[in-house]
């Protein structure tokens, strides 16, 4: 018994480190390839911010999914049997408080970083300076709404450590979707003629993908030893995977086209495949069809086992699930500074 539970132990800690490594090598891989050689006369930013930001943001991005995956984690396991859930939510709410202060503070990192990247000409960055960010730079005003939403999302994790359940999960969930609002239409969308399509399209895909990858690492770190609330979890969770494949698919598609079609000067297909944007785009779809595969496998192959309450090796494929969409976390990021030509 104990080697099992140990072995457990490994695999979900195993599925945490696997997301961030794959992340933090997404964006790596994706400022190598929009790495660009340096313009005579030109004040260039320092290379150590110009990785830092990608680098910090993946992390705000993963502390977003954590916090929004364990509330969504509530909502999937129930509110009916409390002795059996119970124990499984007073181990997330911790987690998921921590996540929070993570998210709160990589926004503001964040936006000390970017005001460095504004400003490459002076030195040091002071609080005028990022102060002046905020007022004439659209993603300053977002880095700062995340911020304070992040932060309501602590002081919700504080109540709900001291009240559990009472503090309700739906209200957790819908404020961290909210609080995911406002950087998406600081980035491509916000400068797309189709404005409003497409900024309601990326604020969809990246919903989605949050949603997606939260609960299916809430149920892989907190589930996979409890085959009861498993059984009862996963079909559940499953029809909210479809829908935000589906959903994530066709947004991420659609913005990608629609940005690569507005630059006349460049055709689709050697966009994709010769311009580091549509690289980007190229591995975020084969990331979306390995995902695909994976997450059928679990469907049809383990959920009706799991449903039995029978042993499967969930945790090992949902790793390599979120292993995948860890790297599509980190191409995502890079993806929306990234120039289409």
């Amino acid at each position: 018994m104990t080697t099992a539970a140990g072995a457990t132990s490994q695999v979900r800690y195993q599925a945490i480190v696997a997301i961030v490594t794959a992340a933090l090598a997404g964006a790596l891989i994706g400022v190598a390839l929009t790495a660009t050689a340096p313009v005579p006369g030109v004040a260039e930013v320092s290379e150590v911010v110009s990785v830092a930001i990608p680098i910090v943001r993946v992390l705000l991005d993963l502390a977003a999914v954590t916090t929004i995956g364990l509330a969504l984690l509530s909502v999937l396991v129930g509110y009916d049997r409390p002795k059996l859930t119970e124990p499984i939510m007073r181990r997330a709410r911790p987690i998921a408080l921590a996540a929070s202060l993570v998210w709160t503070t990589t926004a503001l990192v964040t936006l000390v970083l970017q005001t460095a990247e504004y400003r490459p000409q002076v030195p040091t960055v002071s609080f005028a300076d990022i102060w002046d960010y905020v007022v004439q730079v659209g993603a300053g005003k977002a880095l700062l709404v995340v911020a304070v939403l992040a932060l309501v999302q602590v002081g919700l994790g504080v109540l709900t450590l001291r009240h559990g359940e009472k503090v309700p999960a739906e209200v957790r969930v819908g404020l961290g979707l909210f609080a995911l609002l406002p950087l998406p239409v600081t980035g491509h969308a916000a400068n797309w003629d189709y404005h409003d399509y497409t900024m309601i399209s990326m604020e969809l895909h990246v919903m989605g993908a949050v949603a997606w990858t939260g609960g299916l690492g809430a149920m892989v770190v907190l589930l996979a030893a409890n085959r009861t609330l498993l059984a009862h979890a996963l079909p559940r969770f499953s029809k909210l995977a479809t829908l935000c494949l589906v959903l994530v698919s066709a947004t991420g598609l659609f913005n990608a086209v629609v940005e690569i079609l507005l630059n006349p000067t460049i055709g689709l297909f050697t966009a994709l495949f010769t311009t580091p944007y549509g690289q980007l785009v190229v591995l975020k779809l084969l990331c979306a069809a390995g995902i695909a595969v994976l997450g059928a496998m679990v469907r049809w192959k383990l959920m009706p086992r799991i449903v039995r309450h029978e042993r499967t090796a969930l945790a090992t494929w949902a790793t390599l699930e979120l292993t995948v969409m860890g790297l599509a976390f980190g191409f995502a990021v890079v993806l929306t500074r990234a120039p289409v030509s």
